[in-house]
């Protein structure tokens, strides 16, 4: 089993920027497809970015330019780089980890990210 924590959501003001980190422990049985969904107040919860085994990239529209996503696969960690943060990036914001199949196996708890002025 496989455990994805979270860490460094919080307060920012717009134009402001966040990295969360996601650490996956356990039987993390190789290198997998990574990524981040978020799930704004009253809204479903939608994917952000997603980094592959092999380093390829792909970000949602309204984050891409703005997001960072990276990996570093000797501590079983993805990032997310979070700079111009907008009002409408406050959400809870999801790690996700994918199974051999493609589909997503493993979530964790949530970080919380507001962004205020």
């Amino acid at each position: 089993q496989v455990r994805l924590v979270e860490s460094g959501g919080g307060l920012v003001q717009p134009g402001g920027s966040l990295t969360l980190s996601c650490t996956a422990t356990g039987n993390t049985d190789g290198i997998k497809s990574m990524g981040w969904y978020r799930q704004p107040p009253g809204k479903q919860r939608e994917w952000v970015a997603t980094i592959t085994g092999y380093g390829s990239i792909s970000y949602a529209k309204s984050v891409d330019g703005r997001f960072t996503i990276s990996r570093d696969d000797a501590k079983d960690t993805v990032y997310l780089q979070m700079n111009s943060l907008k009002l409408e990036d406050a959400a809870y914001y999801y790690c996700m980890r994918e199974g051999p199949s493609g589909a997503i196996d493993d979530w964790g708890q949530g970080t919380q990210v507001s962004v205020s002025a």
